[in-house]
């Protein structure tokens, strides 16, 4: 199993696909998922001739789950561990959710290490605190199975629930195997960040994708942020929170072609 050891010493497990000398693509994953997330995205690069790096990020999938609450400083360092330990110097990068507040505060502390951004079903602020409260204790009062069902209906539209149920169980499934601590320290990462100062400071192009039926960040909180990055474009999903899920033909089509705009076409083998 491939992992690092962050800086302060959890192991962060990560696998790379696709092309050794193309341009590196890492993509970094939601809340209560893991890698497996982007299963379809991963192959979509792997054949587009980007370097694919897909990550746990810490408390979900096989990277370790310290108890305690986490920091979104502490997620973003995660990356730079991880891109200093493969000696990457610069990468595309495609987070949601969780993985997209990852993202901004990269693109706003370390402008230079990222090249596109694709911030995707994500929020820079995400009150109220209570509702944060809230989860944490039925988590530690139920574990995963007290808000599973709850999160997936949340993240799928009623229409994709009913057509696609081996994709929502395979997602469910990535819900309930997510370690409680690690889930707890993420959602108190969560709760108490604000990324609305210094959004400006963000250097690298920048695509926000909403999904239009998405009530966990919703399209407003996607529009504060193509309102406030300098340049943002914006792309707008018939779908709730797990767009890659939900319309992985669009995504791929969107954001992968966002990433790849970035890189001479023959480099990527088009």
């Amino acid at each position: 199993m491939a992992e690092i050891t962050a800086s302060d010493g959890a192991r962060i497990h990560y696998q790379i696909e696709g092309h050794g000398d193309g341009p590196p693509l890492i993509f970094s994953n939601s809340l209560g998922t893991n890698l497996h997330m982007w299963d379809v995205q991963a192959k979509e690069a792997e054949g587009l001739g980007f370097r694919v790096i897909r990550y746990d990020q810490r408390g979900h999938g096989e990277s370790d789950a310290p108890s305690g609450e986490y920091t979104l400083e502490r997620l973003a360092d995660d990356v730079i561990d991880l891109l200093d330990t493969l000696e990457i110097e610069k990468v595309e990068f495609c987070g949601l959710s969780m993985g997209g507040m990852t993202g901004m505060h990269l693109g706003k502390h370390h402008p230079r290490r990222f090249s596109r951004l694709a911030l995707c079903n994500t929020a820079p602020f995400m009150p109220p605190r209570e509702m944060w409260e809230g989860r944490i204790k039925s988590v530690n009062d139920g574990g995963m199975a007290a808000i599973s069902e709850a999160v997936v209906e949340r993240w799928f539209t009623p229409d994709f629930r009913a057509r696609a149920p081996v994709e929502v169980d395979r997602i469910r499934a990535q819900i309930l195997s997510t370690p409680a601590a690690g889930y707890l320290g993420c959602c108190a990462a969560i709760r108490d960040m604000d990324e609305r100062d210094q959004l400006g400071t963000i250097e690298a192009p920048v695509l926000v994708v909403v999904g239009a039926h998405d009530p966990a960040t919703p399209p407003e909180q996607g529009q504060y942020l193509v309102d406030h990055v300098p340049g943002a474009q914006k792309a707008v999903l018939d779908s709730a929170h797990l767009s890659n899920i939900e319309k992985p033909d669009d995504f791929n089509r969107i954001v992968l072609g966002f990433l790849k705009s970035g890189h001479h076409s023959a480099a990527l083998g088009a």
